[in-house]
């Protein structure tokens, strides 16, 4: 049976995004945790890329090369089923189009050895570290929808602070080079930057 969707507090469905002339899209956002069938299909045989299922920023270079595909896979559904991810999934209608990762910063080991994510402060935060939409629907607002729903998520959580690793394009972005989200949208939904080591990498906050 599938989860009740995230709503806002007026009950309304997650999210409505304006897309230009194709006017107002409504996607529905629920738990990854419930619908693991649906991504498995949104993610595909090559579990979104190279056989990563989303655990790139939980592992070394070494177990991601020894665990991919399969391996991770497993391990990605043990981590909804066990609450140490609250990845999200994006609906056009029935259809998953979108996923968003989502948990405690410490489940990221990643973001800690890497030089451009590396902590900021000592403040505990939640991060949204990954997006992927289906090609089909790229430019749709998809993603926008999955970082408003990943806010509601970690506050009704009972996080204060979600963080988020965009990229901020400096010409003609390949698809593959997006999964961390764009800068432009995280500075719509309200986000702050709170630094930047690389030009093309800062580092966004928001307050919940």
């Amino acid at each position: 049976m599938r989860a009740p969707p995230l709503s806002t507090e007026t009950g309304s469905v997650l999210a409505l995004i304006g897309v230009g002339s194709l006017g107002a899209v409504t996607y529905r956002i629920e738990s990854a945790a419930g619908n693991f069938n649906d991504l498995e299909e949104l993610f595909g045989s090559s579990g979104a890329w190279s056989g990563c299922w989303c655990m790139w920023n939980r592992q070394t270079n070494k177990e991601f090369q020894e665990n991919n595909y399969e391996p991770n896979r497993k391990a990605q559904k043990s981590n909804l089923a066990a609450g140490r991810e609250y990845g999200l999934l994006a609906y056009a209608g029935d259809t998953p189009v979108g996923w968003a990762a989502l948990a405690p910063r410490s489940e990221y080991s990643r973001l800690d050895r890497s030089p451009v994510t590396k902590p900021v402060d000592d403040t505990a935060v939640w991060s949204v570290t990954c997006f992927v939409v289906k090609k089909s629907y790229r430019g749709r607002g998809v993603a926008s929808a999955l970082l408003a729903g990943a806010e509601q998520r970690a506050r009704d959580l009972g996080a204060s602070l979600l963080e988020g690793y965009p990229v901020a394009p400096d010409g003609t972005l390949g698809d593959t080079d997006a999964w961390h989200g764009l800068e432009s949208m995280f500075l719509k939904a309200g986000f702050a930057e709170v630094a930047r080591r690389k030009p093309r990498r800062p580092i966004y906050r928001k307050t919940l």
